[in-house]
Protein backbone atom coordinates (compact mmCIF):
# COMPACT_ATOMS: atom_id res chain seq x y z
CA UNK A 1 0.00 0.00 0.00
CA UNK A 2 1.54 3.38 -1.01
CA UNK A 3 2.23 5.76 1.89
CA UNK A 4 1.50 9.31 2.06
CA UNK A 5 3.96 11.98 2.95
CA UNK A 6 1.94 13.65 5.81
CA UNK A 7 3.18 16.39 6.67
CA UNK A 8 3.83 17.13 2.48
CA UNK A 9 0.43 16.72 1.81
CA UNK A 10 -0.78 18.53 4.40
CA UNK A 11 1.21 21.65 3.66
CA UNK A 12 -0.01 21.34 -0.54
CA UNK A 13 -3.87 20.62 0.31
CA UNK A 14 -5.56 23.70 -1.75
CA UNK A 15 -7.23 26.23 0.48
CA UNK A 16 -9.36 27.29 -1.74
CA UNK A 17 -12.55 24.53 -1.40
CA UNK A 18 -13.03 25.48 2.55
CA UNK A 19 -12.76 29.21 1.55
CA UNK A 20 -15.01 29.28 -1.33
CA UNK A 21 -17.38 27.06 1.06
CA UNK A 22 -16.99 29.48 3.71
CA UNK A 23 -17.82 33.01 1.42
CA UNK A 24 -20.53 31.18 -0.63
CA UNK A 25 -22.58 30.71 3.09
CA UNK A 26 -22.13 34.18 3.76
CA UNK A 27 -23.15 35.91 0.28
CA UNK A 28 -26.22 33.40 0.94
CA UNK A 29 -26.83 34.78 4.44
CA UNK A 30 -26.23 38.62 3.55
CA UNK A 31 -28.47 38.39 0.29
CA UNK A 32 -31.37 36.98 2.77
CA UNK A 33 -30.61 39.98 4.91
CA UNK A 34 -31.08 42.38 1.89
CA UNK A 35 -34.55 41.00 1.43
CA UNK A 36 -36.11 41.91 4.58
CA UNK A 37 -33.11 45.04 5.55
CA UNK A 38 -31.11 46.97 2.67
CA UNK A 39 -28.12 46.82 0.93
CA UNK A 40 -24.68 46.77 2.85
CA UNK A 41 -21.21 46.49 2.13
CA UNK A 42 -21.23 42.78 3.68
CA UNK A 43 -22.55 41.45 0.41
CA UNK A 44 -20.56 43.33 -2.17
CA UNK A 45 -17.43 41.81 0.17
CA UNK A 46 -18.25 38.66 -0.46
CA UNK A 47 -18.72 39.14 -3.88
CA UNK A 48 -15.52 40.10 -4.00
CA UNK A 49 -13.97 37.49 -2.12
CA UNK A 50 -15.96 34.52 -4.19
CA UNK A 51 -14.38 36.19 -7.63
CA UNK A 52 -11.29 36.41 -6.07
CA UNK A 53 -11.37 32.84 -4.93
CA UNK A 54 -11.92 31.88 -8.78
CA UNK A 55 -9.15 33.25 -9.79
CA UNK A 56 -6.87 32.30 -7.99
CA UNK A 57 -8.33 28.53 -7.93
CA UNK A 58 -7.99 28.44 -11.43
CA UNK A 59 -4.33 29.91 -11.18
CA UNK A 60 -3.60 26.79 -9.15
CA UNK A 61 -5.27 24.47 -11.37
CA UNK A 62 -3.12 25.95 -14.90
CA UNK A 63 -0.11 25.91 -12.65
CA UNK A 64 -0.75 22.23 -11.65
CA UNK A 65 -1.79 21.08 -14.91
CA UNK A 66 0.74 22.94 -17.27
CA UNK A 67 3.92 24.00 -15.63
CA UNK A 68 4.36 21.30 -12.04
CA UNK A 69 2.68 18.00 -14.25
CA UNK A 70 0.35 16.94 -12.15
CA UNK A 71 -2.34 16.34 -14.37
CA UNK A 72 -1.52 12.55 -15.29
CA UNK A 73 -3.99 10.27 -17.46
CA UNK A 74 -5.60 9.32 -14.11
CA UNK A 75 -6.12 12.83 -12.69
CA UNK A 76 -7.87 13.98 -16.05
CA UNK A 77 -10.06 11.11 -15.96
CA UNK A 78 -10.91 12.40 -12.20
CA UNK A 79 -11.94 16.10 -13.71
CA UNK A 80 -13.39 14.61 -16.86
CA UNK A 81 -16.16 12.78 -14.49
CA UNK A 82 -16.24 15.63 -12.11
CA UNK A 83 -17.53 17.58 -15.51
CA UNK A 84 -19.82 15.07 -16.43
CA UNK A 85 -21.79 15.27 -12.73
CA UNK A 86 -21.69 19.13 -13.20
CA UNK A 87 -23.42 18.77 -16.50
CA UNK A 88 -26.01 16.79 -15.15
CA UNK A 89 -26.72 18.77 -12.22
CA UNK A 90 -27.41 21.95 -14.24
CA UNK A 91 -29.27 19.72 -16.85
CA UNK A 92 -32.10 18.95 -14.28
CA UNK A 93 -32.08 22.46 -13.51
CA UNK A 94 -33.08 23.20 -16.88
CA UNK A 95 -35.34 20.83 -16.20
CA UNK A 96 -37.10 22.08 -13.67
CA UNK A 97 -37.47 25.43 -15.91
CA UNK A 98 -39.49 23.01 -18.46
CA UNK A 99 -41.39 20.98 -16.25
CA UNK A 100 -43.21 24.49 -14.44
CA UNK A 101 -43.55 25.72 -18.24
CA UNK A 102 -45.04 22.91 -19.62
CA UNK A 103 -47.04 22.03 -16.22
CA UNK A 104 -48.45 26.15 -16.50
CA UNK A 105 -48.91 26.18 -20.61
CA UNK A 106 -50.58 22.73 -20.81
CA UNK A 107 -53.31 23.66 -17.96
CA UNK A 108 -53.49 27.27 -17.61
CA UNK A 109 -54.95 28.38 -14.43
CA UNK A 110 -58.23 30.31 -14.10
CA UNK A 111 -56.45 33.71 -13.11
CA UNK A 112 -54.61 33.21 -16.78
CA UNK A 113 -58.05 33.23 -18.48
CA UNK A 114 -57.47 29.86 -19.63
CA UNK A 115 -55.11 31.06 -22.00
CA UNK A 116 -51.13 30.40 -23.11
CA UNK A 117 -49.58 32.94 -23.61
CA UNK A 118 -51.98 35.00 -21.54
CA UNK A 119 -54.41 37.72 -22.90
CA UNK A 120 -52.97 41.08 -24.10
CA UNK A 121 -49.50 39.87 -24.12
CA UNK A 122 -48.28 39.87 -27.28
CA UNK A 123 -45.38 37.30 -27.68
CA UNK A 124 -41.58 37.24 -29.80
CA UNK A 125 -42.03 35.73 -33.37
CA UNK A 126 -39.98 32.38 -33.44
CA UNK A 127 -38.81 32.94 -37.00
CA UNK A 128 -36.79 36.52 -36.13
CA UNK A 129 -34.42 36.95 -33.42
CA UNK A 130 -35.10 33.48 -31.79
CA UNK A 131 -34.50 31.61 -34.97
CA UNK A 132 -31.38 33.74 -35.33
CA UNK A 133 -29.73 33.02 -31.96
CA UNK A 134 -30.40 29.23 -32.68
CA UNK A 135 -28.52 29.40 -36.28
CA UNK A 136 -25.79 31.18 -33.96
CA UNK A 137 -25.62 29.08 -31.26
CA UNK A 138 -25.47 26.12 -33.75
CA UNK A 139 -22.83 27.98 -36.11
CA UNK A 140 -20.68 27.84 -32.46
CA UNK A 141 -20.73 24.52 -31.83
CA UNK A 142 -19.76 23.83 -34.80
CA UNK A 143 -16.35 26.30 -34.77
CA UNK A 144 -15.86 24.79 -31.80
CA UNK A 145 -15.84 21.32 -33.05
CA UNK A 146 -13.42 22.25 -35.69
CA UNK A 147 -10.95 24.11 -33.05
CA UNK A 148 -10.70 20.70 -31.53
CA UNK A 149 -10.49 19.44 -34.35
CA UNK A 150 -7.33 21.60 -35.47
CA UNK A 151 -6.07 21.01 -32.28
CA UNK A 152 -5.79 17.03 -32.48
CA UNK A 153 -4.20 17.61 -36.38
CA UNK A 154 -1.81 20.03 -33.54
CA UNK A 155 -2.73 23.46 -36.10
CA UNK A 156 -2.40 25.61 -33.31
CA UNK A 157 -2.86 29.16 -36.00
CA UNK A 158 -6.09 27.39 -37.19
CA UNK A 159 -7.65 26.09 -33.86
CA UNK A 160 -6.76 29.68 -32.57
CA UNK A 161 -8.90 31.13 -35.29
CA UNK A 162 -11.86 28.77 -35.41
CA UNK A 163 -11.78 29.53 -30.93
CA UNK A 164 -11.96 33.62 -31.99
CA UNK A 165 -14.80 32.58 -34.02
CA UNK A 166 -16.71 30.83 -31.51
CA UNK A 167 -16.25 33.74 -28.83
CA UNK A 168 -17.45 36.37 -31.50
CA UNK A 169 -20.22 34.13 -31.66
CA UNK A 170 -20.92 33.53 -28.07
CA UNK A 171 -21.12 38.13 -27.40
CA UNK A 172 -23.32 38.17 -30.85
CA UNK A 173 -25.78 35.42 -29.30
CA UNK A 174 -25.60 37.71 -25.97
CA UNK A 175 -26.09 41.07 -27.85
CA UNK A 176 -29.39 39.74 -29.53
CA UNK A 177 -30.53 38.28 -26.65
CA UNK A 178 -30.11 41.82 -24.92
CA UNK A 179 -31.81 43.66 -27.79
CA UNK A 180 -35.03 40.84 -27.47
CA UNK A 181 -35.61 41.59 -24.05
CA UNK A 182 -35.28 45.44 -24.41
CA UNK A 183 -38.18 44.80 -27.07
CA UNK A 184 -40.51 42.43 -25.31
CA UNK A 185 -43.92 44.20 -24.04
CA UNK A 186 -44.27 42.19 -20.67
CA UNK A 187 -42.09 41.97 -17.78
CA UNK A 188 -41.25 39.13 -15.37
CA UNK A 189 -44.04 40.21 -13.33
CA UNK A 190 -46.73 39.51 -15.82
CA UNK A 191 -47.95 36.18 -14.26
CA UNK A 192 -46.59 32.90 -14.17
CA UNK A 193 -46.29 33.45 -18.10
CA UNK A 194 -43.05 36.41 -17.19
CA UNK A 195 -41.25 34.37 -14.64
CA UNK A 196 -41.00 31.36 -16.39
CA UNK A 197 -39.46 32.55 -19.54
CA UNK A 198 -37.01 35.39 -17.93
CA UNK A 199 -35.73 32.77 -15.33
CA UNK A 200 -35.68 30.26 -17.74
CA UNK A 201 -34.00 32.13 -20.99
CA UNK A 202 -32.11 34.57 -18.33
CA UNK A 203 -30.40 31.31 -16.49
CA UNK A 204 -29.07 30.29 -20.03
CA UNK A 205 -27.76 33.85 -21.18
CA UNK A 206 -25.78 33.46 -17.59
CA UNK A 207 -24.62 30.03 -19.03
CA UNK A 208 -23.29 31.51 -21.84
CA UNK A 209 -21.61 34.30 -20.22
CA UNK A 210 -19.89 31.92 -17.68
CA UNK A 211 -19.16 29.58 -21.07
CA UNK A 212 -17.67 32.36 -23.20
CA UNK A 213 -15.09 33.51 -20.03
CA UNK A 214 -14.53 29.55 -20.24
CA UNK A 215 -13.73 30.02 -23.99
CA UNK A 216 -11.89 33.43 -23.55
CA UNK A 217 -9.50 31.74 -20.93
CA UNK A 218 -8.40 28.94 -22.96
CA UNK A 219 -8.03 31.15 -26.04
CA UNK A 220 -5.78 33.32 -24.22
CA UNK A 221 -3.88 29.55 -22.84
CA UNK A 222 -3.56 28.22 -26.49
CA UNK A 223 -1.98 31.63 -27.33
CA UNK A 224 0.71 30.94 -24.62
CA UNK A 225 1.02 27.61 -26.00
CA UNK A 226 -0.30 26.02 -22.69
CA UNK A 227 -2.28 22.67 -24.84
CA UNK A 228 -0.49 20.37 -27.00
CA UNK A 229 -2.75 17.69 -29.20
CA UNK A 230 -2.29 15.29 -26.30
CA UNK A 231 -2.90 17.34 -23.53
CA UNK A 232 -5.86 19.87 -23.68
CA UNK A 233 -8.36 18.73 -21.04
CA UNK A 234 -9.51 22.60 -20.34
CA UNK A 235 -10.57 23.52 -23.70
CA UNK A 236 -12.08 19.92 -23.99
CA UNK A 237 -14.34 20.53 -21.26
CA UNK A 238 -14.94 24.17 -22.28
CA UNK A 239 -15.98 22.40 -25.52
CA UNK A 240 -18.42 19.69 -23.73
CA UNK A 241 -19.88 22.84 -21.71
CA UNK A 242 -20.39 24.81 -24.94
CA UNK A 243 -22.12 21.89 -26.41
CA UNK A 244 -24.66 21.54 -23.33
CA UNK A 245 -25.20 25.31 -23.78
CA UNK A 246 -26.14 24.27 -27.23
CA UNK A 247 -28.34 21.65 -26.32
CA UNK A 248 -30.52 23.29 -23.95
CA UNK A 249 -31.06 26.19 -26.14
CA UNK A 250 -32.58 24.20 -29.22
CA UNK A 251 -34.83 22.92 -26.36
CA UNK A 252 -35.61 26.20 -25.09
CA UNK A 253 -36.48 27.55 -28.57
CA UNK A 254 -38.84 24.32 -29.10
CA UNK A 255 -40.60 24.99 -25.91
CA UNK A 256 -40.63 28.79 -24.89
CA UNK A 257 -40.38 30.05 -28.61
CA UNK A 258 -42.00 28.10 -31.16
CA UNK A 259 -44.61 26.01 -28.56
CA UNK A 260 -46.30 29.84 -28.03
CA UNK A 261 -47.35 30.61 -31.07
Amino acid sequence: MMKINQPYFILNMSPWPILMSINSFNFLMSNIMIMNFKFNMINLLNLMNILLIFMMWWRDIIRESTFQGKHNYYIMNLIKMSMIMFIISEMFLFISFFWNFLHNSLSPSIELGLNWPPKNIKFFNPLLIPLLNTIILLTSSFTITITHFYMLKNLKLKSTKFMNLTIILSMYFLILQALEYNQANFTFSDSVFGSSFYIATGFHGLHVIIGMMFLIINMMRMIKMHFSFLHHISFELSAWYWHFIDIIWLFLYMTFYWWNN
